[in-house]
């Protein structure tokens, strides 16, 4: 059964996109918040998908915690399902992604158009400097940043360096930096065909504040990052064993709906 719900996601997973992707074509001349409108209705369609065929539905936490006047968003990546949910969690995200992500058709052309802040890995000083200037006009538009600190998808239970790009723009923004969480991976692996139901659980952690040195900012980020992530992680592993026993939240943590700007 979990198989044939995979498959059946897929189908409709592709159909959807393709038939966004054509329909939309003129949104690509749109101005940039109508592309992101058209972007957010895409993954409401595909979180809707998920819930109705795989049974995998998501909650947000914490969202409250998102400092008015614009913050950078520092999320852990698990799972293709982060990127989608974005737009609906965060309203106008302004996402940092690799430029080979943006050349990918419908899916990359719509987030280049709807503003997404592409980063060439090979390209030295030169593109962190444009990626930081990119930035700094999403971030003057109040638009929160969102940066995958170690730079790729990471499976539960496996580890890999955070990169020094969330401290350039922690640094060159001086803004506040929100810690988030997730255990979407324990639903939907990198490159998994299978999708396994349950809910997902993104947190949202407290903001540290603009001015910490290097070393502190790294060390903190993923000490939060990681010991929340294995809370969410345990957590739903219990909850696939069968356990009544709610999920784990912070004790602060709070519940709440999508995002939306004054």
């Amino acid at each position: 059964m979990s198989w044939a719900r995979a498959a059946a996601f897929n189908l409709a997973y592709f159909g959807w996109t393709a038939l966004l992707g054509m329909l939309g074509l003129p949104w690509l001349m749109a101005p940039r918040r109508a592309a992101m409108r058209f972007g957010r209705l895409w993954s409401k369609g595909v979180l809707v998908l998920l819930r109705a065929i795989v049974g995998l539905d998501h909650r947000v936490v914490g969202l409250g915690r998102l400092p008015d006047g614009g913050a950078i968003v520092a999320m852990k990546h698990q799972s293709a399902w982060d990127a989608i949910a974005l737009p609906v969690v965060l309203d106008d995200p302004a996402p940092v992604v690799k430029r080979e992500l943006l050349w990918l058709p419908f899916y990359g052309w719509y987030m280049a158009r709807a503003g997404a802040i592409a980063i060439d890995r090979k390209g030295g000083g030169a593109a962190l400097r444009k990626m930081l200037a990119a930035a700094r006009l999403a971030a003057g538009e109040g638009r929160p940043i969102v940066i995958y600190p170690q730079g790729t998808r990471v499976a539960p239970g496996a580890s890999a360096p955070y990169q020094p790009g969330v401290f350039a723009l922690y640094q060159r923004l001086q803004l506040p930096i929100v810690p988030a969480a997730v255990n979407s991976g324990c639903y939907w692996g990198r490159r998994a065909f299978l999708k396994r139901p349950g809910r997902i659980t993104l947190e949202f952690l407290e903001p540290i504040p603009p001015g910490w040195p290097r070393r502190r900012l790294m060390a903190e980020l993923e000490k939060r990052i990681e010991e929340r992530t294995a809370a969410l992680a345990r957590a739903a592993e219990a909850a696939r064993r069968g356990s009544r026993r709610p999920p784990e939240v912070s004790a602060a943590g709070a519940e709440t709906g999508p995002r939306r700007r004054g």
